[in-house]
Order: structure tokens, then sequence, then C-alpha cells
């Protein structure tokens, strides 16, 4: 297996420049500053992922706007009482993507944070205090409880809130698979997914950086 140094070695040769590679590095918030995100954020970055899955993120970022006054500014509790006929007439506005399973999405998931806010005070008490070295637990969570929340638009919403977490995507894939960490990577299989959370945790100790930094430089060496 490849050393961090290494890795990162590859990664800045790929860059250009250590200064490079360090511009492009994943924010990442405190765990005071996550408990903090109000919850409709949190419901909103949901929506946004869940509508970019298999579609042209910069239509549904042009649309935004529109999103925001369909969904009530994404209010929990306003969204969680939205009606099936109401459902039914966000599925004929224009302002906004009319894909009905993703609109029902929505509510589901406003009614899943409402859950976690009873549970935990807010839901981004409910992120924050999860332990990053088992983010995968957070993932199956999300997977298993929110709607439409699986493969990477989970994780995807943690890291666009600042959460720390490492994205299984294709360049991270082939990298953990050409530096010998790994032979093959299944998304559905949970042993995998364990494997995978050991390794980076390995990295993120050796390195002494955060997840979503050493899941970036990894990415950078493909």
């Amino acid at each position: 297996m490849t050393s961090f140094d290494a890795l990162y070695d590859i990664a800045v040769a790929n860059k250009g420049s250590s200064r490079s590679l360090e511009a492009i590095m994943p924010s990442m918030k405190t765990l005071a500053e996550l408990a903090e995100i109000s919850d409709d954020r949190y419901l909103s970055m949901m929506t946004r992922c869940v509508f970019r899955a298999g579609f042209v993120w910069r239509v549904i970022d042009n649309k935004w706007p529109g999103f925001e006054r369909a969904f009530a500014n994404f209010n929990p509790l306003a969204v969680a009482h939205f009606s099936n006929e109401r459902l039914e007439e966000l599925a004929q506005d224009t302002s906004i993507v009319r894909n009905f399973t993703k609109i029902v999405s929505v509510r589901n998931n406003a009614v899943y944070i409402l859950d976690k806010k009873l549970k935990h005070g807010t839901f981004g008490s409910f992120v924050a205090n999860w332990p990053s070295e088992d983010i995968i637990g957070l993932w199956l969570e999300l997977k298993k409880h929110g709607c439409r929340l699986g493969g990477n638009t989970g994780p995807m919403m943690l890291r666009s809130m600042g959460k720390d977490t490492f994205l299984m995507t294709k360049d991270v894939c082939d990298a953990l698979v050409n530096h010998g960490f790994i032979e093959k990577f299944s998304s559905t299989s949970q042993r995998d997914l364990k494997r995978v959370q050991v390794i980076f945790n390995d990295l993120s100790q050796e390195s002494g950086r955060p997840l979503c930094e050493v899941s970036r430089i990894l990415a950078c060496t493909v």
C-alpha cells in the first residue's frame, strides 16, 4: 500500500504544486458550527442533493430560488404537513424541477428531520455528534431512515454542510484500488464500507488530516 506522503506527492504532481492542491481542500465546520445550522438549511441541502442526483447540477442550482419559495424556505414543520394535493400542485410548478418522486421525498425528509429534532434537540446536533470515525454509520442511517439519501447523495449532503466525511467517487474508488488499499469496492456492501472506513481512519491518523482532505488528496492522485 502507498504511504500517505507518497499519495500527497502524486497529488501535488498532478495539480502542479502543493499550493494548488491545498487551495481545493474541502471546508469543514466545527461541531459547534454544525449544531448551530438550522434544520431548514439541512432540509434545503438534502433536497438540493436529491434533485442533483442523475441531473445537470447547473439546472438545479439555477432554479434554487424557485425551490426555496415552493417548499416554504424548507421549514421542516411546514413541509411535513404538505398535503398530497399540494405535492401534486408542485409537480406542475415550472419554477422547480417537476420530478414527482423527488418532490415527495422532500416531505418524507422533513418528517425525518423532525423525528431527529425530537430526539436530539436539532438535526444539526444529531449530525454534529455523530463520530467521523464511523461516518459510514451515518451514511447508512441516512439511507435507511431518510428518503433517497443512499449512494453518494447522503454523503454529498454531509460534505456540503461541512461535516467531515470522505466521498466514494469514481476517482476515490480508483485511487484506493490503484494504490493497493482494496481490490474492488461495492457501495452496497457493508463489509466493503467498513473496510474503507478503517483505511480512511488510518490515513487520517497517519497524516493528521480530516477525512474530507484525505478523500480529496486520494481523488487527485488519479
